[in-house]
């Protein structure tokens, strides 16, 4: 079995997002960068598989600028086989994303690829969706339990009225859920070990595929602040009071 996973350089979960002085986006200069937590939730239930049993290589792509290999060799160091950097400075949406996917998924003939649910950057959760339509392959979305046999994956997916249970014919796309596993503890030997790995780059205009985004972001804003609660003396004094703030018709 050939898994691919992708996954995505982010901003570090327990930084403090602060935005440009301009609004043109998020300050990333000197601030701490990981894999996207999902996409490590994605890549530890790769390397479960193989440890179970599965005769498996296990293959990390990610797309984006050059620094991104930092991300890939820790994919490396985690337990990944080899990485692929498809490199670009551009923004990556999730409909770039996912043609690029396919094109490295078809030229690595991969049964399985693992990606994270969403990026905790855009929670956007549309490439694995996009992938699977292009592709043309079967998706397990929001899975939060995986098992596979005699060529098919039975997953437990997290859905709004509770857990949804689905089989799905390999090749296919799973997007991991927060309770699928917990991702291990990278160590220094193996970090070492993940220098000797092979990391290849490739640039992604190489693929053929066009590198304009179809979304304009023209500007970015912080949430507003919370204002301060107060107390009312009765319900129908709390009603008014939503009725005032247009949360109730």
């Amino acid at each position: 079995m050939k898994i691919l996973v992708a996954i995505k350089r982010a901003v570090d979960y327990n930084v403090r997002v602060q935005l440009k002085r301009d609004g043109s986006g998020v300050m990333t200069d000197g601030v701490k960068m990981s894999i996207n937590p999902f996409d490590e939730i994605a890549l530890e239930e790769a390397l479960r598989i193989r440890e179970g049993g599965t005769d498996a290589e296990i293959v990390a792509v990610s797309i984006g600028p050059d620094a991104a290999q930092q991300q890939l060799r820790t994919a490396l160091a985690m337990g990944a086989d080899r990485a692929l950097l498809v490199k670009t400075e551009n923004e990556v949406q999730p409909p770039l994303a996912a043609r690029a996917l396919l094109k490295i998924v078809e030229e690595e003939e991969a049964d399985l690829v693992l990606m994270g649910k969403q990026a905790i950057d855009d929670d956007a959760n549309q490439t694995g969706q996009m992938l699977s339509a292009l592709w043309d392959r079967p998706q397990a979305t929001f899975t939060s339990k995986l098992e596979f046999e005699d060529g098919k994956a039975t997953a437990t997916r997290e859905v709004d009225e509770g857990l949804e249970v689905i089989r799905v014919e390999l090749p296919a796309v799973v997007t991991t859920d927060l309770r699928l596993n917990t991702p291990r503890f990278v160590k220094m030997p193996d970090i070492m070990k993940a220098k000797r790995k092979p990391l290849d780059t490739r640039e992604l205009g190489d693929l053929g595929i066009g590198e304009t985004p179809t979304v304009e972001v023209t500007a970015f804003e912080p949430p507003p602040k919370r204002e301060g609660g107060h107390k009312v003396e009765t319900v129908a004094e709390l009603v008014s009071e939503l009725r005032d703030k247009g949360l109730i018709g």
